[in-house]
This record gives structure tokens, sequence and C-alpha cells, in this order.
């Protein structure tokens, strides 16, 4: 095979790689921070508010899977190329958006663009770059985009939501741009053939996925006895049977059967899925707290949330060290338990609290309890699996993993607007509330923090119940480097 690159990583190729995968992580942050501002423009509702966010990841998630299986079967290059095209033209919607309504549906459209491209940039690392020091640093290169890319959407998005909200859309356009010419220019397409594609079962996945959230998200504003919210709920669960149903009876399923053949492996995926809804929900609800209640500014807002992502960095060096001497269900059930102390912690502070030292103390140790998690898990995933099957169980715990922020994102606002109206809050426009309203609206934000203090408690005991040693965990670390480099 000739590699563009045999003798340095630097160059034009990891450029376009990295810059995509810099691109998606961004995107899955700026939203956030910028979430007031738009709230506040746009008039979003609070079912929209969430939405914004729920929109984008549900098919991110749940269309991941297919993604891949289309770079294997039509060009990772090519699907590369077209899966940015189609999230840059998105994000040009996004940044354009007139309504509630345009600026969820751009934002599906992102969410689907970067299924399409984000799969198959990994395996375009792998394929460009010589076996050997090239492809290690360009492995490096990639994988530190999603560190770079959470601190740095954080100061970006803050400030460019400063200046106007539609710029962190309006950014990707001419990124998306380069990232296509440079893919042209610079990267090879790989060897593929046609296989079957389940495009059925992605369907099927993502529209019952889609279904439940709409259902759970919109009951508390339009009635849970709604015939729209009934129908929702109940054609959700029925694509969700009709999903597992086909997922049986296909040639080449998305989610083969036979990668849910351990008890340990499910009890795992179950957790990456509490995980990550805990890490999206704590962010996204943090975040609002910050702006609407205490009144910081995106920029300030970002600035203030760092310590969470810098926490999370350490957890995560902590953890790949430790993991080589303790036995995973262990290192779990503490970083459970600490998180879910202090997400209980947070769940009783209300708009009087100070960022120093109360925020700043629990961000960082919230988010270095979560940045255990997320190393440890996925090597769970991966123990005593074949060479053959990491890629694929790969792909399923990061599905996993993207699907947890959606959900909890979705399912947790109604939580939050509950107890605001129970409290003689109102949901809209934060700058038309009293102060009593705003208070109301705090303690629901931080009641999901509750919430999310059981989800983490309920991990912690499911990781209780995991077998895995530390060589097990280390012979998977192993498997997963060489798989990487392979």
């Amino acid at each position: 095979m000739q590699y563009p690159v045999t003798k340095r990583a630097f160059g034009l190729a990891i450029l376009v790689l990295s810059g995509l995968q810099l691109m998606v992580v961004l995107d899955g942050t700026v939203m956030i921070l910028a979430l007031p501002r738009v709230q506040e423009q746009l008039g979003l509702s609070n079912a929209g508010s969430a939405w914004t966010v729920t929109a984008y990841g549900l098919p991110f998630a749940g269309l991941m899977l297919l993604g891949g299986r289309l770079g294997d079967s039509f060009g990772r290059k090519r699907m590369l190329i077209m899966g940015v095209a189609l999230f840059t033209l998105a994000s040009a919607l996004c940044g354009t958006a007139q309504n509630e309504a345009w600026l969820i549906a751009a934002r599906a459209l992102q969410g689907t663009g970067a299924a399409i491209a984000a799969p198959t940039a990994f395996a375009l690392v792998a394929s460009t770059f010589a076996p050997g020091p090239a492809r290690n640093q360009a492995v490096a290169i990639f994988g530190s985009m999603v560190g770079i890319g959470s601190v740095g959407g954080l100061v970006i998005g803050g400030a460019l939501t400063q200046v106007d909200w539609r710029w962190i859309f309006w950014i990707n356009v001419p990124i998306g741009i380069l990232i296509v010419i440079g893919a042209l220019y610079e990267l090879r397409d790989t060897e593929h053939h046609r296989t079957s594609l389940d495009v059925r079962g992605a369907v099927l996945g993502t529209l019952a996925c889609a279904a439940i959230v709409f259902g759970a998200t919109e009951g508390p504003e339009m009635g849970w006895g709604s015939p729209i919210i009934l129908g929702a709920l109940i054609g959700g669960l029925v694509l969700l049977l009709a999903f597992v149903f086909a997922e049986r009876n296909v040639l080449n399923p998305l989610l083969p059967w036979s990668l849910f053949d351990s008890r340990d492996r499910v009890i795992s995926f179950v957790a990456i899925f509490l995980a990550s809804g805990v890490l999206g929900a704590t962010t996204f609800f943090v975040a609002q707290f910050l702006q609407n209640v205490l009144g910081y500014s995106p920029l300030m807002a970002g600035l203030a949330s760092i310590p969470f992502t810098l926490g999370a960095g350490v957890g995560t060096g902590i953890a790949s060290k430790a993991v080589q001497f303790v036995q995973p269900r262990w290192l779990l059930f503490g970083a459970a338990l600490v998180l879910a102390a202090g997400l209980a912690f947070g769940s009783t502070l209300d708009r009087s609290v100070h960022y120093f030292p109360t925020l700043l103390i629990l961000l960082g140790v919230v988010g270095a309890c979560v940045g255990m998690t997320i190393v440890i898990l996925p090597l769970c995933v991966l123990v005593g699996v074949d060479m053959a099957n990491i890629g694929p169980l790969s792909a399923v715990g990061q599905m996993f993993m993207n699907m947890g922020t959606p959900f909890a994102v979705g399912l947790l606002s109604p939580v939050a607007l509950s107890r605001t109206l129970s409290l003689g809050g109102k949901s809209g426009k934060v700058t038309e509330m009293t102060s009593t309203q705003i208070g109301a609206l705090g303690s629901g934000y931080m009641l999901v923090l509750g919430v999310c203090a059981i989800g983490t408690a309920i991990m912690g005991v499911l990781a209780l119940t995991l077998r895995y040693t530390p060589a097990q965990l280390a012979q998977a670390q192993h498997a997963q480097d060489e798989a990487q480099k392979n």
C-alpha cells in the first residue's frame, strides 16, 4: 500500500483529519453555552432548548454505525467528504435559522453529517500514515482533539456567542470547505467492497429513540394525555421492538447479538450509557445555571467550566495507570461514590453560591470522577475480545457513549421544568422573569443534579458486579492500542 505520508505525521493530511474531529467535538460543546442567547432571540420553548442538543445527538449516535459501514462499502475518503459537506451545509442553515423548527431540523442534519464523516476519519488515519512512529504520532494528534475541543469549545464558543450566537455555526462553513478541499487534494481512498447495509436497522433504532425522547420531552408542556404524546411514546416502543426483531433477522446487522453474549459486557454497556447521560446532563444544566441564574456571560460561563474539563483530564490519567493494579469494579465504585456525593451536594445549591471555592472545587472533582469512568468502562467492553471484534465493539461502545447525552437532556428537561413550575417559576425568557422566578429556575436545574446522583449510584452498584481483573484490562488496553496501529 502506498502512503502519502511515510516518515512524518505532521502535514496537510493530519490537519484535515484532526480538523474534522475538532469541528465535531466543538459543535457538541458550543451549543450548550450559546443556548441562553438562542433561547432569548428565537423564543425557544423549554422543550425546544433541549431539542437543540438532542436533535444533534440522536442522529449522530444512532447513525454512527451505519456511517462506518458506508465508508467500508463506498470508500472512506468519499464518505468523509460527503459527511463534511452535509455538516457544513447544515451549519450554514443553523446560522441562518429564523425559528425553533428551522434550527432543530438543521441540527438534526448536522448530526447526520457528523455520523457519516466521523467514523471514517479515524480509519483514514490508519490507512493514510505508514505503520510505526508516523502513524503513532498521527493517532496521538487525532486523539488529542477531543481534549482540545472540549476546552477550546468552552472558550471559543463563549467568545463567539458573546458577539453573536450565529457565529458558532457560521465558523464551521469556511473550516468545512477547507477540510473538503484538503481531503480531495491530500487523502487517498481506501480499498472498499460493497456489503449489505442495515439501513432499516439504523433508521428504526434512531426513530425509536427520537419518538420516545420526544414524548418525554414534550409531555409536560403538551400534557401527558395528549394523543400526540401518547402516540409518540407508544410508537417509539413499537419501533424499538421492530428494531430488535429486524436485527435478529438481517444478514449484516448493525448490532450483532453475539456482541452481547457476556453478562459483564452488557453491564459495561449500560454503565457507559449512564455515565454518558450524567456527563451530558451535568454539562448542559450547569451551563444554564451559570448563565440564566448566576448571570454569567457566555464567555465567563465557558471559562468557569474549564476546571470540569481539566479535572476530566486528570481523572483520565489516573485511571489509565490505576487499572493496571486495582480491580476496575473498585475504581468505578469509588469514582461513582464520590461523583454521586458531589452531585447530591450540587443539587442543594442556589443562586447565592460563590464560584470560588465552592463551584471551582465541585466542578474539578466531578470532572475527575467522570474522566475515570470514561476510560475504564470502554476497556471493560474489550476484555476477552479477539482482534477482529475490537473495532465493532469499540464502535458500539462509542454509540452508547454518544447516545447518553441526548437521552439525558431530553428526559431530564421536563424534570427541571416541573420543579420550576411547582415553585412559581415559568419557562421562557430569563430577562422577563422576576427574582423569585429565576430562583425557581435554578432549583429546577439543580434538581437534575440530584437525579444524576441517583443514576451515578446505580452505575456504581452495577460496577460492583463486574468480575474483571487488572491483568484482563491491561490486556484489553494493549489490544486496543494494537488495533489502532494496524
